[in-house]
């Protein structure tokens, strides 16, 4: 007898059956990894100097600003990285 864990993912992959990657694939995928986190990383250096310099400015505001603008920035980074993620598991990259 099956467990209702071994039934869900026998529905799961009936529906979205699970993709194998090729090394190729792979490669891709942990190159996309490393030069989207380090997009991510050089984004942060940048906004964390404005930052610092909006606290000594005691510019609030500005500094609000900015914290905005880099949650913005990862997300989209993170939003495009995805995309290509997903052409790469495609085949379509």
């Amino acid at each position: 007898m099956k467990s209702s864990f071994e039934l869900a993912m026998e529905r799961l992959n009936k529906q979205a059956p699970s993709v194998k990657l090729t090394s190729e694939q792979k490669a891709k995928l942990a190159e996309l990894e490393a030069l989207y986190k380090s997009k991510i990383a050089d984004r942060e250096i940048l906004v964390k100097g404005q930052l610092q310099k909006a606290a000594e400015k005691g510019d609030g505001e500005a500094y609000e600003q900015l914290e905005k603008q880099l949650v913005s920035d990862r997300k989209t980074l993170n939003a495009e990285l995805e995309e290509k993620k997903e052409l790469v598991r495609q085949g379509k990259a």
